[in-house]
Formats: structure tokens, C-alpha cells, sequence
């Protein structure tokens, strides 16, 4: 029987997340709405910049796939997450995170000298969020860090679409998959942000290969991914590179295909105030929902339930408690 319902790989990410207004992203040069990768020069820049002009709101342990996983854990699936981060201040932070947060980790093992990453989530008043990234340590994750006995002992991996921006991940994440179809374990994979299946396009193809069994995107992602104009035409071409997949689309709630039926189901209506996460605590949730032998139809309920709440806070993640009483609330419902 699997030790672990979800094996994911991904950036090890520490997030720093900031109020801030659209004049200072201006300033800043940051493009609204994605995800920029940055060096230490200009990292050290713009920590200056955001401490002097704008409202620091949270810190936590991040990244896309590990905030996916962290939620699932939250609510009881047994999840293995592989990452890499540095013998330093803030890489003890990241793997003490990880542990209270009931995940286990290759991490707990020596960790290499260097810098932990970063990422500074900027936020502005219309909830979206733009993100700058200093990948550090995290930039040499490759196929060391996979730890095959628990990958083997795992009912599906997860793999986040931003390991495309680095060669040596991007390597990481292709045999993770490769292992996985080889040991018969399903493969999940997450676009995570507009800007990899825009500007790392051929990178992500690599990553996906022959096709995964199923996908998670948002709208944009989706029309992006496969250059279609309209959102019904891109929904219907998502099947050639998944079996299964999940579009997230805001307001306008979700579709589903389970390589069945497509479906959609509704957003809730609540006021945002921060939209970083939004897709991750969705792919956790729904992750849970699949590994209690839920249907895609409640998993995915459970998933705009889930994401629904956490935009009307700050950060990406959910207090411990919050996660018992969000899974508590659903099922009474």
C-alpha cells in the first residue's frame, strides 16, 4: 500500500508579501500579474525599495507546489515534498515550516551551503499579485534531490510548472516523470504562472512530454498554452496534453474535465483582497479530495471553497486551525 497519497517537486521558496501601489510597481519595473525571475543585485534593490514604500504583510515558507502540498496535508493527505534549500537562516525556517506543517521532506537530510530563495509577492489594491524571484539554492535543484523510494511509494506526483525557468530542475522534474510512468504512478502537473507557458514555452513542453495525466491552469494559462482565442475553444484542446484537467477561472469558478465529462462549476461570491495562492490552496484541496476517493465534482467544490477563503486574507497560505474548519464547514454543506 503507498506510504504517501501525493509526492510533489518544486521551488523552495521563502515568500515575503507586500502591499504596495501600482505607481511603486511602475517604479519598480515589475510586470503586473506574473512571475519575474531576478538576480541577488536586483533582489537587493528591491528589498530596499519595498521596506520604504511599501506595507509588509506576511512570511512563509512557499512556493507552487509546496503550497499545494502544504494545504493537502492540512487536511489530511500524507504528502512527500522534494526541495533544496541552504544551510542558512532561512532554510531552517523553510523545513521547520514544512514539519509543523505535517509534510515530510528530503530537506531533513544535510542541507548545502548557500542562499536559501526568495520570493517578494507584490499586491495591490486590486488583489492581484505580481511576484519577483530570487530562486538562490533552489536553482539547483536537480535529480539528487529526488528521493525515488519515496516517489515509488507514492499514489501520484505533483510537479510545478516553474521549474521550467532552470535547465538543472527542468532535467529533475522530466525524470521524476519518467520514473513515474515507468512505476505506474500518476502525474500531475501545474502551469503555476502565465509567464512559464509564455516565455519558458518549449521548456514546459519538455516537462510534459508524452502528455500527464492530469493538469491544472488558469484561463490564461489555458488560451496561452494552446493559442487559442477564445476560452471554450483552449478548454477543448487542453486534452491533448492531459487526460484529466482542471481550469481555474476566478469569478467565474472552475471547469472540469475528468476524462469523461466536462463540467463547470461556479466561484462564490466574496470580495478579494489578495489572489496569491489562489490556484495552490485549489490544487490541494482538490489533491485531498481525490485521495478520500472523492469525484472530481466534489473535489473541485472543495477547491473553490478553499480558494474562495483564502482571498479574502493576506498570504498564501491558511493558519493550521483554518484548514480543520474549512474542511469541517464543507463537509457539512
Amino acid at each position: 500500500m503507498p506510504k504517501y497519497n501525493l509526492y510533489g517537486l518544486g521551488n523552495a521558496l521563502v515568500d515575503t508579501e507586500y502591499q504596495v501601489s501600482e505607481d511603486l510597481l511602475l517604479t519598480l519595473g515589475a510586470e503586473k500579474g506574473m512571475m519575474t525571475l531576478i538576480d541577488s543585485e536586483q533582489l537587493a534593490v528591491f528589498e530596499e525599495k519595498l521596506r520604504d514604500h511599501a506595507k509588509l504583510k506576511k512570511q512563509s515558507s512557499g512556493g507552487s507546489a509546496a503550497n499545494s502540498l502544504i494545504a493537502a496535508a492540512s487536511f489530511g493527505s500524507k504528502v512527500f515534498f522534494s526541495c533544496k534549500v541552504a544551510n542558512d537562516e532561512l532554510g531552517a525556517f523553510y523545513h521547520k515550516d514544512l514539519i509543523e506543517s505535517g509534510v515530510a521532506t528530503n530537506s531533513d537530510k544535510i542541507r548545502a551551503s548557500g542562499t536559501t530563495g526568495r520570493c517578494l509577492v507584490m499586491v495591490t489594491n486590486d488583489a492581484e499579485r505580481t511576484m519577483n524571484t530570487f530562486l538562490g539554492i533552489t536553482g539547483d535543484l536537480g535529480t539528487h534531490e529526488i528521493d525515488e523510494n519515496a516517489l515509488r511509494s507514492s499514489k501520484m506526483l505533483y510537479i510545478e510548472g516553474y521549474l521550467a525557468s532552470s535547465e538543472k530542475a527542468r532535467v529533475a522534474a522530466i525524470y521524476a516523470r519518467q520514473f513515474a510512468k515507468k512505476s505506474g504512478i500518476k502525474v500531475a502537473l501545474t502551469f503555476s504562472d502565465p509567464a512559464m507557458v509564455t516565455y519558458f514555452r518549449e521548456q514546459v513542453s519538455s516537462i510534459v512530454g508524452d502528455g500527464v495525466d492530469l493538469l491544472f491552469c488558469n484561463e490564461q494559462e489555458a488560451m496561452t498554452w494552446t493559442g487559442k482565442k477564445s476560452i471554450k475553444e483552449a478548454l477543448s484542446s487542453l486534452s491533448d496534453t492531459a487526460i484529466q484537467w482542471v481550469c481555474t477561472r476566478g469569478r467565474d469558478g472552475v471547469s472540469v474535465f475528468d476524462g469523461t465529462s466536462q463540467f463547470d462549476l461556479p466561484g462564490r461570491d466574496v470580495t478579494p483582497i489578495d489572489t496569491n495562492g489562489a490556484g495552490d490552496i485549489f490544487a490541494g484541496a482538490f489533491l485531498y479530495g481525490l485521495s478520500e476517493g472523492w469525484n472530481f465534482e466534489r473535489s473541485a467544490s472543495f477547491g473553490v471553497y478553499a480558494s474562495s477563503y483564502l482571498i479574502t486574507r493576506y498570504g498564501p497560505r491558511l493558519e493550521v486551525n483554518e484548514y480543520t474548519r474549512l474542511l469541517r464547514e464543507f463537509k457539512a454543506t
